[in-house]
């Protein structure tokens, strides 16, 4: 049986980017997470869960760590991040960064997507 836990549309504010002055001024992220966790969490206990409010903080802590440049990198760290802390089997994470113009055209988002399944 696979269990997921998801968050959905979590707000962060970052200077992620390519453009120093998307660097510079910053802007809101949405991150999307799917996270395979073990059957203990069947047991309505918080302690034997994850914890979705520590994952949020450590997707805050991984975005206010360092400016990355792309967002398959950002996506990429927050999922380590999370399957090297947190007792899940899997974590999938997307980022998006909305509201963009590319080229005179607008984007609702883009966004990368990352899955990393523990290893061992």
């Amino acid at each position: 049986m696979t269990l997921t836990v998801e968050l959905h549309g979590l707000e962060i504010q970052g200077r992620h980017g390519v453009l120093e002055d998307e660097r510079r001024e910053g802007r809101t992220f949405l991150y999307d997470l799917w996270l395979d966790v073990p059957d203990a969490a069947l047991s309505d206990r918080i302690e034997d869960a994850v914890d979705y409010r520590e994952v949020a903080a450590c997707v805050r802590e991984i975005s206010d760590g360092r400016a990355f440049h792309l967002l398959e990198a950002l996506a990429a760290a927050v999922a380590d991040a999370i399957v090297e802390r947190f007792q899940v089997e899997q974590a999938r994470v997307r980022v998006r960064k909305p509201g963009l113009e590319v080229t005179g055209l607008p984007a609702a988002y883009s966004a990368a997507t990352v899955e990393r399944v523990r290893r061992g």
